[in-house]
């Protein structure tokens, strides 16, 4: 059977170089998923018991200097604070990904970035369609099931033992690089309020400095932190989202080396040296200390779960993170093979383009905190939020299980063909062959 050229073929095998640096994030993002499922599993059975006043004492629990309005709670500082530096290693990866990665390839790029729009659009339009005459403010929880956590989502695959081919690995995590993208740009326009502007320019100022000096290969952080503070202290200030600073620090950081005459050099620049030191802190303890500040919700037993499921908002959410998003996801990427006649790998089926559509429903950490950036932690609407969140991700968690673990055997066997090296050079042989 002959196969397609690459240039008619969508979610085809990439480059050794592409798929070793991608296996080794996804490793990295695994063990944080595995650590974000055992703190938001904590925050449940915490919130939940005869204790459960001790857990909302610490989450409410303020410190920092007041003079600088930063007495801020444990769990304000866990989204603001925390969650900046995730962002900052999203900035990283998405400039790694325009500059040196596949999305600096338009027609590569085409696929995962118009997946990951449909993927915000439609969940969205479905919130929309529940809410539209709910009042109270409903519709402002519109972007809370546009989101995809891919750490949750690869935990997911681990606890299923999931062999998913590179090609798919490479379209999720581009997926939900995209995704964050567009997560943030809704946090800096639709969620910021008293928008302080001054404060806001300021911000240019070290974080023009932060970039200078990550330009010049200083590895010092005792220039580098207090500069990255001074620009969070000061997007704080401004109004805008304080996550917000961590991705304009990570665009900053340089993707390739530059040589003495100014030209580009065969290594890496330091983009991937901060992304080495800074993704396990990222996915191994700023991502679960913020899940477990926020997932904790008393569910008031089964009177109160019932209540909040059927509330407008929460079954909004379910349904744009259980729907919406396949729809989105799959439907762009169907209709955009059609559209471009190009054909699916000969090695996948539709079906697996399905089953990392549900996967992509999986939205629980930034869905979490644009839900709070929504309706405010003393709304009334903010435990129907988290119960929502939580049941839509575990019910695109399941329905994607039982259809990878479907088409495991296949993947066992595209994974025992990814290793082989018959020639010894530390290659597979694969990545070789056209």
């Amino acid at each position: 059977m002959s196969k397609s050229s690459p240039s008619s073929t969508i979610l085809a095998r990439g480059s050794w170089a592409e798929a070793s640096r991608v296996s080794g994030i996804l490793r990295k993002e695994t063990v944080g998923g595995a650590l974000l499922l055992g703190a938001t599993v904590l925050a449940m059975i915490w919130a939940n018991s005869p204790v459960a006043g001790s857990y909302a004492s610490l989450r409410d629990h303020e410190v920092g200097p007041a003079s600088v309005h930063l007495d801020l709670s444990l769990g304000t500082w866990a989204a603001d604070g925390l969650l900046a530096i995730f962002f900052f290693v999203v900035g990283l990866e998405l400039k790694r990904e325009f500059v040196a990665g596949d999305l600096r390839e338009p027609r590569r790029a085409a696929l995962p970035i118009l997946a990951a729009v449909g993927g915000m659009v439609v969940p969205a339009l479905v919130y929309v369609a529940w809410n539209l005459d709910a009042g109270g403010g409903a519709l402002q929880g519109w972007a809370i099931p546009t989101a995809t956590d891919i750490a949750f989502a690869l935990a997911i695959l681990a606890v299923i033992s999931s062999h998913l081919p590179t090609a798919l690995r490479t379209f999720l995590l581009t997926l939900a690089v995209v995704d964050d993208l567009l997560a943030v740009t809704i946090i800096a326009i639709f969620y910021t309020s008293d928008l302080q502007i001054l404060y806001l320019l300021a911000a240019l100022v070290p974080l023009g400095l932060f970039g200078l000096t990550a330009q010049k290969r200083i590895r010092s952080w005792w220039i580098l932190l207090p500069l990255a503070a001074l620009t969070w202290t000061l997007v704080h200030e401004s109004g805008v989202h304080a996550t917000v600073a961590g991705v304009l620090l990570g665009f900053t950081v340089p993707v390739v080396r530059s040589d003495a005459a100014g030209g580009p050099d065969a290594g890496p620049g330091m983009a991937e040296h901060f992304e080495h030191r800074v993704r396990p802190i990222s996915a191994g303890v700023a991502v679960p200390i913020f899940a477990f500040f926020a997932a904790g919700v008393s569910v008031g037993g089964l009177s109160g779960l019932r209540e909040s499921l059927l509330d407008s908002v929460a079954l909004g959410i379910i349904s744009g993170l259980v729907l919406g998003k396949v729809v989105g996801v799959f439907g762009t990427t169907f209709v955009l093979s059609k559209l471009t006649r190009a054909d699916l790998d000969p090695d996948l089926r539709w079906l697996d383009v399905l089953g990392v559509s549900l996967l992509a429903g999986i939205g629980f950490t930034v869905s979490l905190l644009i839900g709070d950036l929504a309706f405010g932690p003393d709304s009334s609407r903010d435990d129907h939020v988290k119960v929502a969140v939580l049941a839509g991700s575990v019910v695109s968690s399941l329905l994607a299980a039982v259809l990878l673990r479907f088409r495991n055997r296949v993947y066992k066997r595209l994974e025992a063909e990814e290793r082989v090296d018959t020639d010894a050079d530390g290659v597979p042989d694969v990545y070789q062959t056209r």
